[in-house]
Formats: C-alpha cells, sequence, structure tokens
C-alpha cells in the first residue's frame, strides 16, 4: 500500500480536487492524506486571534466570510444536489464548533479546535466528490489513530496499533481517505502537529502501515538545488538521501517538513516528491541512496538571532558550555548553528520567543550580544566530506559578503554560513553560478 499526501494548493480549487481524484484512481492501494484547502488554516488561525483579543465582531465577519467561500467551493464541486446538501452539512457542522467558542475564552486547546476544521472539512468534502465519481472510498479520521504523547511527539506504536484496527475492518477497499495535521494529545483534546504537519502525517502513517512507497504532492517538480524563487536556472534532483533531504528541509527548502524524514528513514520507507499540476514529471526520491553529487541544493532560512557570550571564565574551564546549554533547554529553544573560541561562544537560534529570559540568564555569565535579522545558508551533500575544492568554490562565490559564523564538520552533509538576511538572495545567485553548472533537466 502507498501513502499519498496533497497540500493546501493541490485540494485548494474544486478543480484540483478533481486532478487530485484523477492521481489516485489507478486502482493500487493507498491512503490519501489532504491537507485544509489552501487559505483555510490562516483565515482559521486569524479568527482565533480575534477571539483571544476578544474582538467579536472581527471573528463573525472572517466566519461568515469562510462561509461564503465554501458555499461557492461546493457549489462548483458537486453537482448532485443531494451530495451538496450533505456537503452544506458537513461545513455547518464545523462553523457551529467555532460558533460555540465564540462566548468562552480562548486558549490552545480552544484554537487547535478552531484549526482542525479546515482538514475535517477538506476530507469529507473530497470523499463526496469521489463519491460523486463513482470511486468508492474509506474515510479514516485521524483523530481516532494520530497520537502524540505527554512531550508532544508521536507515539508511533500507537498511531500502528489504531490505525492497524481501523484497516481491518475494511479488508476488500482501496482507497482511504484521511486528514493530515490534526491528532490527539494525551489528554484525548484535538491536538496538531505543527505547521506542515501534514507531510509528518503522511510519512508517520507510511512508517505504520510499512508502507511501499510515500507520495508527498505539491505544487513543484521535486526538490531544487536551489530556491527557485530567488535563483533563475535551478534545476530538480532526480534523488537525495534522507541525510540530504533533512538539512534541506530544516535550512529552508519548503517543499518538505523537516521532521517528516525521521519516520521515513528509521523504517527505510522512500519518499517520492511529485507535482500535482505535472502527475508525469519523476519527481525528486528520497531514500537511503545518496544523490551521488560533490554539492547536491542549497537551502536558506531566514529569521535567526545570532548570540555572542564572552566571558574569561571559558579559558581552561569545563562545564561552562553545559550551563549555557542549559539555559536554552530550559527554555525549549533549539540551536542551530554554534563556534566557540578561547573566551566566547557564538550560537544561533531562529524561535526568539523566550529571548528576553534568555538574555538575562547568559549574562550571569559574561557580555552577551544580540544580532538579529539573520539568514543562515545550508550547503549539502554527501559527498562534501569526501572531497577536496568545495570550499575554495564556497568562500571565493562569498569573497565580497560579509560572513558573521561559518560551521564546518558538524555534519558529513552540510556547510553553514551565517549572514545577515540582506545579502541572502546575492549569496544565492553567487554560489549558484559558482558550485553548479547551467543543468535545465533532472540529474
Amino acid at each position: 500500500m502507498q501513502v499519498l499526501k496533497f497540500g493546501g494548493t493541490s485540494v485548494g480549487t474544486p478543480g484540483r480536487m478533481r486532478q487530485v481524484s484523477q492521481i489516485i484512481d489507478d486502482g493500487q492501494g493507498k491512503i490519501v492524506v489532504l491537507s485544509a484547502v489552501s487559505g483555510t488554516t490562516n483565515q482559521l488561525l486569524a479568527l482565533s486571534t480575534e477571539l483571544r483579543n476578544n474582538n467579536l465582531s472581527g471573528a463573525e465577519n472572517l466566519l461568515e466570510n469562510l462561509k461564503v467561500e465554501y458555499q461557492t467551493f461546493i457549489r462548483e464541486l458537486l453537482k448532485d444536489e443531494g451530495l451538496r446538501q450533505k456537503a452544506l452539512a458537513i461545513v455547518n457542522r464545523s462553523w457551529t464548533v467555532i460558533s460555540n467558542l465564540f462566548h468562552t475564552p480562548v486558549f490552545d486547546v480552544e484554537e487547535k479546535t478552531i484549526l482542525a476544521q479546515g482538514e475535517l472539512m477538506s476530507t469529507q468534502l473530497f470523499q463526496l466528490f469521489l463519491s460523486q465519481q463513482g470511486i468508492p472510498s474509506i474515510l479514516l479520521p485521524a483523530l481516532d489513530f494520530m497520537r502524540i504523547d505527554e512531550f508532544g511527539e508521536p507515539s508511533l506504536s500507537l498511531i500502528r496499533e489504531q490505525l492497524s484496527l481501523l484497516l481491518d475492518l475494511y479488508p476488500t477497499d482501496t482507497y482511504f481517505i484521511t486528514q493530515g495535521y490534526i491528532c490527539k494529545n494525551v489528554f484525548n483534546q484535538v491536538d496538531n502537529l505543527k505547521r506542515g504537519g501534514s507531510d509528518y502525517s503522511a510519512t508517520l502513517i507510511g512508517a505504520a502501515i510499512q508502507a511501499e512507497e510515500i507520495q508527498i504532492w505539491t505544487d513543484i517538480d521535486g526538490l531544487h538545488n536551489n530556491d527557485p524563487r530567488v535563483v533563475t536556472n535551478t534545476f530538480p534532483i532526480r534523488k537525495v538521501s534522507y541525510r540530504e533531504a533533512a538539512e534541506l528541509a530544516y535550512f529552508g527548502a519548503k517543499i518538505l517538513h523537516p521532521t517528516c524524514v525521521i519516520p521515513a528513514e528509521q523504517n527505510k520507507t522512500p519518499i517520492r516528491l511529485k507535482n500535482t499540476f505535472r502527475p508525469t514529471a519523476p519527481g525528486t526520491l528520497i531514500s537511503s541512496e545518496s544523490s551521488g553529487r560533490r554539492i547536491t541544493a542549497i537551502a536558506a532560512k531566514n529569521g535567526i538571532t545570532a548570540i555572542r557570550i564572552r566571558s574569561g571564565r571559558m579559558l581552561n574551564a569545563y562545564g561552562f558550555l553545559r550551563k549555557v546549554f542549559e539555559v536554552f533547554e530550559s527554555y525549549a529553544t533549539p540551536i542551530d548553528m554554534i563556534t566557540t573560541s578561547e573566551v566566547s561562544v557564538s550560537l544561533t537560534i531562529d524561535d526568539s520567543t523566550h529571548l528576553p529570559n534568555i538574555i538575562r540568564e547568559l549574562e550571569d555569565f559574561g557580555e552577551v550580544n544580540i544580532d538579529p535579522g539573520h539568514t543562515i545558508i545550508c550547503i549539502v551533500g554527501d559527498e562534501l566530506n569526501a572531497q577536496s575544492g568545495h570550499t575554495k568554490s564556497i568562500f571565493a562565490a562569498l569573497e565580497n559578503i560579509p560572513l558573521r559564523m561559518v560551521s564546518y564538520g558538524g555534519s558529513r552533509n552540510n556547510i553553514s554560513i551565517l549572514l545577515e538576511e540582506e545579502h541572502k538572495e546575492n549569496a544565492l545567485r553567487l554560489l549558484h553560478q559558482h558550485l553548479f553548472s547551467p543543468v535545465k533537466e533532472y540529474v
């Protein structure tokens, strides 16, 4: 059995849902994971924010706009009047859930219930469309099997157990539809796998059922060797290793959710990235097999804050870095890059939520300098540590751009460079010119 995930743009219009139905209807058993219709989650988040701020009129306006959008969507999607009435009943249930929260305090639990409505509606509407097309399918509610533990991490053993029980109820059925992103937590409350979590849902399901392949369908022809929004003449890569894909996803390649590679790699399940609007394009295969390229791709991650702690106590001391790391651990703030010298340590974070508290505690160790507004550019390739000459090309490309930090050797797969955001686009273009030949086809 395969697992196919389709993002919000892939189901964003009735016409696109029709394309998805054509892609999946090939007679092979599969679980289809859907995101919310594009734009819906953002509108639901805005609505939730209005409720948190006690702006009922703002929330009501947003809800009315959604109602109008979905009425139009349903009219265009379904021609049968009976199915249209079923569809309206589906979305009205979601509107009722949301409306019932208008006069209660809205915190994280309530917000997650509001956000879940996007996936709950898209999957049920898509199943009705399949019914109209004469394509039988079974709806597998993600809230019945997708679970996270007390730390917010997926409980794969429980997911596998619950999903197996559900699938056993339908031994002769071929197509199954479920929601991405949403789940239940240890308190049996509606929760989610964070933004972009539909990718994670798909790979968790793939690992749970030991799928033949996981396919992530988006609106681009696989993983590109650079950011096509910034750089011209980029090209899609035919194959990358799990490690290469994980590095690129974490450092800014938007086509894939960073955490989703983990369950696939652990179970050796290949992931294929495909384009909904060009289904015959080969896409990118992520597996144990390396790309075989000296340098595979470049990615960039904005919103980085650099922190430098300078202290004479570091000189010939032990335990200093442990104390620094404990500060970040206490505020659940991951560190991206780190470099050290005899009396200072520089590091970067991409989550500044707790930055004031972190700075206050770090000042006990020495002088602290904060530099926001940076970008990490990551150059990735499985052959980076096995071949010489690439560092010369990288620094030659960036010779006129001021570099804040460089990390090399922490991973065998990448070189990471920190620079100010204003230099990002120029740096990506220069690196592309120096590191890649003008290839236009899959390689």
